[in-house]
Parts: C-alpha cells; sequence; structure tokens
C-alpha cells in the first residue's frame, strides 16, 4: 500500500502547487500590447496576462519567437485584433503551439474584432494596390468606441472561461467603459475646433481615429499601404501638403522618422510621434485610456502650434 500512495501523494501535490489550482486566474495571451490594457482592465486580478507584440513593434511583421509557442501551450486565453493584422505570423505559432484551447471557434479564442463596424472593407482583392485586408482596415482600436467593443468581447470571452469570477468581469468592464466614455466627451471637445484637419500619415492606420475625431487622414508617405516611399510620391505628396496647407505628419516608432523630418522640412510641416499601442511613445505606459488621451492632446497641440503659425 505505501509504495502505491506515495506516488499518488506526490501528483496530488503537483496538482495543487499548479499555477490553477493555487487561485492565479486565467492565463491569457494578447496578441498586442491594447489588447493586453484591455484585458488587464477587465481581468484584474483574476487574469495573468502576457503579450506578444511590442508597443513599438510593426504588427503585421512580428519576429514570431520560439517563446511565443510555449506561452500559446499553456494559455487559456488568446485574445487577438482578428481581421488578418496578426495573419502573417500568428497561424504559424498557434500551429506549433498544438493548444484545442485556442483553436478558432472555441471559447479561448477572443477575436475583438467582432461586433466592430469595420472600414475600408474592398469590394475585391486587389494585391496591386498595396497590403489591403479582406475584412478592411484592422487598426480599428484606434477609435476609443471600437476600444468598448473590445473590452466586451473579452470579458464575455473570459465569464466562458471562468463563470465563477463573472460578476467581477462584468464589474470591472463597467466601471472602464465609464471611463472611456467620460473620456471620450474630454477628447471630443478638445478636438472640437480642429474639425476636419488634415493630417498626413506614413501608414493608413489612423481612418478610425480621424472617423471619430472629425480629423482627415487620407494623404501618406506610402504610394501604398506597406510599400516603402519613392521620390516621386513624396514630391507629389510634398505639393499636396503645400497647397492644402496641412501642418501635421504623424509617425510611428517603427516608421523612418527620417522621410518624415524631410518632408517637414520643405513644407513647413510638423512631425508629431504617435502610437497605436500603450508604451510606444513616452506617457502612455499606464494603459490604452492614457494612449488616446497623448493621441488626441498631441495632435490638437500640433495642430493648434500650426494654425498659429503665418
Amino acid at each position: 500500500m505505501k509504495t502505491s500512495v506515495r506516488p499518488f501523494l506526490l501528483v496530488l501535490l503537483a496538482i495543487l502547487a499548479s499555477p490553477a489550482a493555487a487561485g492565479a486566474g486565467l492565463n491569457v495571451v494578447a496578441t498586442t500590447p491594447d489588447l493586453g490594457a484591455l484585458a488587464r482592465e477587465v481581468g484584474g486580478d483574476r487574469v495573468e496576462v502576457s503579450v506578444l507584440t511590442k508597443p513599438t513593434e510593426d504588427p503585421h511583421f512580428v519576429d514570431a519567437k520560439p517563446s511565443f509557442i510555449v506561452k500559446l501551450n499553456r494559455a487559456d486565453a488568446l485574445i487577438e485584433g482578428g481581421a488578418d493584422l496578426e495573419v502573417g505570423w500568428l497561424p504559424a505559432l498557434l500551429e506549433g503551439a498544438r493548444n484545442d484551447a485556442l483553436a478558432a471557434g472555441s471559447p479561448g479564442r477572443v477575436v475583438c474584432s467582432r461586433g466592430v463596424q469595420m472600414l475600408e472593407v474592398p469590394a475585391n482583392l486587389d494585391r496591386s494596390k498595396g497590403d489591403v485586408h479582406a475584412a478592411g482596415n484592422p487598426h480599428f482600436m484606434t477609435d476609443p468606441e471600437n476600444g468598448k467593443v473590445a473590452a466586451h468581447e473579452i470579458a464575455e470571452g473570459f465569464c466562458t472561461l471562468d463563470a465563477a469570477s463573472c460578476d467581477t468581469f462584468r464589474a470591472n468592464l463597467d466601471r472602464f467603459t465609464r471611463r472611456l466614455d467620460e473620456k471620450l466627451t474630454e477628447w471630443k471637445a478638445v478636438l472640437s475646433s480642429h474639425h476636419g484637419a488634415e493630417i498626413v500619415a506614413y501608414h493608413n492606420t489612423w481612418p478610425y481615429f480621424a472617423t471619430r475625431f472629425g480629423l482627415t487622414i487620407n494623404l501618406f508617405l506610402e504610394p501604398k499601404p506597406g510599400i516603402p516611399p519613392t521620390p516621386a510620391h513624396l514630391a507629389s505628396v510634398i505639393g499636396r501638403i503645400k497647397s492644402n496647407g496641412v501642418r501635421v505628419i504623424i509617425v510611428e516608432p517603427y516608421q523612418n522618422r527620417k522621410t518624415a523630418e524631410s518632408v517637414a522640412e520643405q513644407t513647413g510641416a510638423t512631425v508629431v510621434d504617435v502610437a497605436q499601442y500603450p508604451g510606444g511613445v513616452e506617457g502612455t505606459d499606464g494603459g490604452y485610456v492614457e494612449l488616446i488621451d497623448y493621441l488626441v492632446r498631441a495632435i490638437a497641440q500640433a495642430l493648434e502650434a500650426g494654425a498659429a503659425r503665418p
């Protein structure tokens, strides 16, 4: 009897010592820092969240490390943006992870683009137009209204996986949503005097942000999405900036700032550092709300300074 009881006890002790048995909550992997921030807002102390991409990284082209496979293998839930944002690197990682809990359609697979009114959905997929996405522009999280949609999807996913904590998840969601609603009113007021203002972007990341706050962002340093700037295209952009009186160029951490600076020098525009993700620019480490707050205020300040120049 002693020889059979001892292995059983060892196994039992191992189970009790595991993070799940110790009440560590859900082990969550998010593809991008904004989704990770929302997971922490909704999950609170009932979740452990890790993020695959860096806040300064291009989400289309992520260095898929072997350690990501390990994280996905051990995860209870995967939170992704969807809409083909991660299509270039996530499927191979999931195949290597072999975690049925994260399979498409399973409760552990949370796709945040569900419920989002997608913009720029192509009538037909024409790769000659650059890096276009069949489901529409995948950078929907730059609109805080879509942040609420994503947070709701995350809460629903967490409730399915951990029903005992659902009241906590819903309470956290309500608190986050109220805060976002209050800030959205404030943000709209900050940008209200700049309605219709034209801004140049490096890449077509910002249609949701522009639509929400009444800005015009349809001139890009890239000739087509994902295609590097050419001298001929930049000459055309410079001409339009001058003729339209554009005063602001926004550039993300992984883009060529020197190109933006060169255009700015020739036009009198100001280069503003922006990011899609918390932590991508200084002062946004706090989370999703802090990121949007930075974007609104940095762009408003640059527009105001531009308007004051002759």
